[in-house]
């Protein structure tokens, strides 16, 4: 067994946004780093049917990290099954760019409600099944948008920019006590997923120039970071902002 191998060994994790893009990546990652169970979670569950079939370690779950009743019935079901959480990824996200002027109301909002909002009650709800042991590691995925901001993402920005914000709070509010329940982020550049794939091909051109390493990020270049910060490897660091995008932003 290899050292990857064991780096899930026996965890119980859940992972938002599941179903495809950088979710999917995720929960493979620690499905296959040795997790007991991963439960990929996700509004819509269809586009997984497919790779669910390669991994007994994986439970699908249809949710709304906006759904507070639909997030204690998942609290009650891992605590029924395995009495503890050892992981959360906050991966469930969206988007609704427009510049300011032509940014609407809903645009705000909905991108606030699940972007931030989200990844709040998730966490919420998911605490108490740390607490039991004192014990877990929180990674949610925020943005360099969040960093540094973009033109056009007013929406995007705040909401990654708060989970920022939240998971620093946090770092210190959930080890007090002694306790060893760390709190990280990974803010993402460009990567090759499904959304990327859909830019014309001159802009992605554009885009690509600009990262010093001359490539767009792969969605095993985030998972693997969460895999880190997720593991006992990283068991001295939390509050942290974990930037993987190639060198884009220095």
């Amino acid at each position: 067994m290899n050292a990857t191998t064991r780096d899930m060994h026996n965890n119980i994790c859940v992972v938002t946004g599941a179903a495809r893009g950088l979710g999917r990546c995720i929960s493979e990652t620690l499905a296959r780093a040795g997790a007991a169970r991963v439960y990929a979670c996700d509004i819509n569950m269809a586009p997984a049917e497919a790779w669910l079939k390669e991994y007994d370690n994986v439970t699908a779950v249809p949710l709304d990290v906006c759904d507070s009743a639909a997030l204690s019935r998942l609290s009650a079901r891992i605590l029924a099954d395995h009495g503890r959480l050892d992981v959360l990824v906050n991966n469930a996200g969206i988007t609704r760019d427009a510049l300011l002027d032509n940014m609407t109301e809903a645009d705000w909002d909905s991108v606030l409600n699940v972007n931030l909002k989200g990844v709040f009650l998730m966490t919420q709800a998911m605490l108490p099944l740390m607490k039991l042991q004192q014990s877990g590691s929180i990674v949610s995925i925020s943005s360099i948008v969040g960093t540094d901001g973009n033109i056009g993402q007013s929406n995007y920005g705040a909401s990654k920019g708060g989970v920022i914000s939240m998971t620093k709070g946090w770092a210190r509010e959930l080890a007090r006590g002694g306790a060893q329940i760390r709190a990280n982020c990974i803010a993402p550049g460009f990567i090759n997923t499904e959304m990327t794939q859909a830019v014309p091909q001159k802009v992605l051109e554009k885009m690509t120039a600009r990262i010093p390493l001359g490539r767009l990020g792969e969605p095993t270049d985030i998972a693997e970071g969460v895999l880190f910060l997720a593991s006992a490897r990283a068991r001295y660091i939390t509050g942290q902002v974990l930037k993987i995008d190639g060198g884009l932003v220095l």
